[in-house]
């Protein structure tokens, strides 16, 4: 399968629709007040803000303004999306050290509410200190089950992908997208994978002879076989609009040549998704598909570049889309609005509140943030039991970005899966493979991409990142900080295997501050990790490190497509690495501390194995 237009247009043309949008948000939503209380701490190369959270709240924008002007603006990390974060704590390393600053902080009960600032506070960061932190573990203190909001949903590109004999890089494109995927399930327990463009016309899904439809749907089958065999479920993106049923097949988007257009007939368009839905039930069985497959609305059709109609025909889309599938059966999962930048939640849920169409799971985008919030959302609508999925989450929402194959990007993605555990359902990153298309396909080895995965399915720092969380137990620990930045700059998760006794503490330094993506020494750290509470006389200490030298594969490889005894080089070098050998350790009265460098960025996984 080859791309229809030239990636150069495509780049072009995505470049300057991108950042517009279909329509303002709703109004009327009640913004939240202001914190009551704010807090600064400075220190070495940054400023830890925290304030007391504010009721009905979906996240928080950190303002700040120098001393002598007294003009506020909201602290821009470079994340080139939502500014605003879901919790009561931020990092600024974005100032200069020794200026003072003034912060204050707005709190937003959505993207299109933001509430008024609160009192400010002054803090200077400075350029002494040690660089110190302590980090006491007590592995009795279990809070609860660790839960893994990666597991549930992955990206992928246009799964048709899977059925392209061509290559990238001499690489084959289908077996390796599949390769990936197949990694995704077995390394790290992913469940479903979501993508875009199971309509487009490459899988001929519909047609119309002599003025009259006709289904196709064996491609769909044996893309979505394939997904089967490899032990997934998908995600089923009700995307994009099948040429002969667009009102405008010029609206189109990607080196594919999506078509993004409203369908010319509603009533066809309806038809088509009961008649797909009807299938997938025959196909794979009514039991597998109410129970672990999901059909959601279209891709981010707030964005111009994705959807020509305005905001009122989305939710008719959305309206006709949900009765359509719930009418095969009203079981299955309808999600939306998908959309980008957190955008339309509000407009969404008012609108089905009204229209009452089925919608089991909330879904949206961000990039470049930790999740928002949206239970307070859900539960303003009396809506607490729906299902909270990111759909599309990652560090950065730019096409070949140099942050994406950056350690920045690891500990980016590690700080945003704590950041949403146990308050979303699915943190889907995007996407698993750098075999992706939409904007050309990779033109070197390191371009970039999204990929957790690169071509030839060489492990980034990002899929370090979360194999490194995979290995955390299914007991999670409380902390305690202490020092320069422990709890901000500096975090961990911590837990415990209660079958076995297995501790893994995953820790990680960097900022959102995308500005640090290659280091700043002022933000470098030494932790020193005690934990008590051990029951064995004797452990294994395993010290697995992801920085500048290990576990990177860009330290490894520079420009270009590797040769065949490169490849089988860098394959050697594809694992996990240790800073150290593994070494017993005993405990003093349950008792053990290690320390360890944390240069900005990095990411450390200890584990302590009973011996």
């Amino acid at each position: 399968m080859t791309s229809s237009r030239p990636a150069e247009h495509a780049r072009t043309d995505w470049e300057n629709r991108i950042g517009r949008h279909n329509a303002r948000p709703a109004g009327g939503i009640t913004a939240p007040p202001a914190p009551a209380t704010v807090r600064a701490t400075a220190g070495r190369g940054q400023v830890t803000l925290d304030w007391d959270p504010v009721p009905g709240a979906a996240g928080y924008l950190v303002h700040r303004a120098d001393i002598s002007d007294g003009d506020f603006q909201p602290v821009d990390h470079k994340g080139l999306d939502v500014l605003a974060v879901p919790d009561p704590s931020y990092v600024d390393t974005t100032g200069v050290p020794g200026r003072p600053y003034r912060y204050a902080v707005a709190a937003l009960a959505d993207v299109a509410a933001v509430g008024p600032l609160s009192h400010s506070v002054q803090a200077t960061s400075d350029t002494g200190g040690d660089g110190r932190i302590g980090l006491d573990v007590d592995v009795s203190a279990v809070v609860g089950p660790l839960h893994r909001p990666w597991r549930p949903m992955v990206g992928s590109e246009h799964l048709s992908h899977l059925l392209s004999t061509e290559q990238t890089g001499g690489r084959p494109i289908g077996a390796e997208l599949a390769d990936a995927l197949r990694i995704m399930r077995t390394e790290l327990g992913v469940e479903t994978v979501r993508a875009h463009g199971i309509l487009c016309d490459d899988l001929r899904v519909y047609r119309e002879v002599d003025g009259e439809p006709v289904y196709d749907f064996s491609g769909v089958d044996r893309v979505y076989d394939q997904v089967r065999d490899l032990g997934l479920r998908p995600v089923v993106e009700l995307s994009f609009m099948p040429r002969d049923l667009a009102s405008d097949r010029s609206k189109t988007v990607f080196t594919y040549g999506a078509i993004v257009s409203p369908p010319k007939d509603w009533d066809r368009w309806a038809d088509l998704v009961r008649a797909l839905v009807r299938h997938l039930l025959d196909r794979y069985g009514t039991e597998e598909v109410v129970e672990h497959w999901s059909f959601e609305v279209w891709n981010e059709a707030n964005l111009e570049v994705f959807w020509s109609g305005g905001k009122s025909d989305y939710l008719r889309l959305y309206d006709v889309t949900a009765a359509a599938v719930r009418e095969v059966d009203d079981r299955l999962v309808v999600a939306g609005p998908a959309t980008a930048a957190a955008g339309w939640v509000e407009d969404l849920l008012s609108h089905v509140d009204g229209s009452g169409a089925a919608l089991d799971a909330l879904t949206t985008h961000t990039y470049g943030s930790q999740p928002l919030d949206f239970r307070p959302a859900l539960a303003r609508h009396d809506r607490a039991d729906t299902r909270i999925w990111w759909t599309e989450w990652g560090v950065t929402p730019r096409h070949f970005a140099p942050v994406n194959d950056s350690v920045f990007a690891a500990c980016f993605l590690a700080r945003g899966m704590k950041s949403a555990a146990g308050r979303v359902d699915a943190l889907a990153y995007w996407v698993c493979s750098d075999h992706f298309e939409e904007l050309g396909r990779p033109t070197e080895l390191l371009h970039g991409g999204f990929g957790l995965l690169t071509v030839g399915n060489l492990r980034k720092p990002r899929f370090h990142a979360l194999s490194m969380l995979e290995k955390l137990g299914d007991g999670e620990l409380a902390l305690r900080w202490s020092g320069d930045g422990g709890g901000g700059l500096v975090d961990a998760w911590a837990s415990i295997d209660q079958q076995t006794g297995r501790v893994a503490i995953a820790g990680w330094n960097a900022p959102l501050d995308q500005s640090k993506v290659d280091g700043d020494p002022l933000l470098d750290r030494t932790l020193t990790l005690t934990v008590t509470g051990l029951p064995h006389q004797t452990y294994e200490l395993r010290h697995h490190r992801l920085d500048a030298t290990h576990s990177n594969l860009a330290a490894r490889w520079g420009s270009g497509w590797p040769t065949a005894q490169e490849w089988d080089r860098l394959r050697a070098a594809d694992g996990l690495a240790l800073g150290e050998p593994p070494r017993a350790i005993s405990p003093a009265g349950g008792r053990l501390t290690v320390t360890c460098d944390l240069p900005e960025p990095s990411m450390v996984l200890l584990e302590l194995l009973p011996g």
